[in-house]
């Protein structure tokens, strides 16, 4: 593949708000299982949930803190507070009323012919003790660290079989979390829309390889990028050293080579009848509607306007693979009816 200088493309806007990473929502079928899993066995927090009863579901969402943040009770308006301002991102995790009760119900984890969404990953300091102490503790696996044609890594499955990387950091006891969450993944059929538009979203390649028959770039909020570093012209072992180390979330958009020149292929993004699990990623932004107006520009639409539905000052942009991307505000919005605990 001929390498693409996406500097050729250009920026197509130019934001009026700050654009920031915030969370990755998967649908879940009982947070009885995927709750535990993800703190028990992954040393996550629960820093909040919202309720809506009246719609039939719950929201719970988890993240990787450093050592010592204060946590507020999850579902009260300090944590909702919280939830909005932190730093690093979260899983949302998103349950259906009833769903755990149904023995015949599951999600769709992906990774099946045409799906989009890939996984989602944790960085550790030694990938071969965190598999041995997780498989004893039952958690199965979908490769284990020396199976498959890429060795030191591993794909575990969550309660509903999505796929969970456990990849090392480059230099063990930097980042003090055993695990931490720092990546999601979705496929994309053609960079040279894909990359300009993330980068539109205030975001960096830091770093970009090529396996032959398909790439993956690495893409990070402005935010968390060392405004020093030309990350363009840095060879991929410190790219992927400086990659490792980064304490937030980065974006992994995997090109199977060949598929921006197939006019009739489409990934399926996760809200498909049928195919539902993963739902979206986000964005936290200081004001909903300027940056709505600047990503309209962008052409590929919105699945909800800031204005539609029942949840108003939140959208749904779509991204050139139609993903859903939820663009809501920095410090939360008033969802009004939603459950809020004392």
């Amino acid at each position: 593949m001929t390498p693409v200088n996406f500097k050729d493309f250009g920026l197509v806007l130019t934001l009026h708000a700050t654009l920031r990473t915030a969370k990755t929502m998967l649908r879940i079928k009982d947070p009885g299982r995927s709750i535990p899993f993800y703190t028990e066995l992954f040393g996550m927090s629960l820093i909040d949930t919202l309720d809506f009863p009246q719609y039939g579901f719950k929201l719970f969402f988890l993240a990787t803190l450093p050592e010592g943040e204060k946590l507020e009770k999850p579902g009260t308006k300090k944590a909702h507070d919280y939830l909005w301002s932190i730093e690093g991102t979260a899983l949302e995790l998103t349950w259906n009323y009833g769903t755990e009760s149904d023995e015949s119900f599951t999600y769709h984890p992906s990774n099946e012919k045409g799906d989009g969404f890939g996984h989602i990953a944790f960085n550790v300091d030694d990938v071969y003790e965190a598999c041995e102490q997780l498989e004893q503790k039952g958690v199965s696996f979908k490769k284990k660290p020396d199976e498959g044609r890429m060795k030191g890594l591993a794909f575990a499955y969550d309660p509903d079989g999505y796929w969970v990387e456990i990849v090392k950091r480059n230099e063990p006891g930097k980042i003090a979390p055993y695990y931490n969450f720092s990546q999601t993944m979705m496929r994309i059929k053609d960079p040279a829309k894909s990359i300009p538009f993330y980068e539109s979203l205030g975001m960096t390649v830091v770093r970009a390889k090529d396996y032959g028959d398909f790439s993956n770039f690495f893409l990070v909020s402005s935010a968390n990028v060392d405004p020093s570093v030309d990350y363009s012209s840095l060879d991929d072992a410190e790219a992927k050293a400086r990659l490792s180390m980064l304490f937030g979330p980065v974006l992994e958009l995997t090109h199977n080579h060949g598929t921006e020149k197939d006019d009739s292929f489409k990934h399926f993004n996760g809200n498909e009848e049928g195919r539902q699990g993963f739902g979206h990623i986000g964005f936290l932004v200081d004001d909903v509607y300027a940056a709505c107006d600047d990503i309209r520009k962008l052409g590929y639409g919105f699945r909800k306007e800031p204005d539609g539905g029942s949840m108003k000052g939140l959208a749904f942009a779509l991204d050139p693979d139609g993903y859903s991307i939820e663009i809501i505000k920095r410090g939360g919005i008033d969802f009004g009816d939603v459950k809020v605990e004392e």
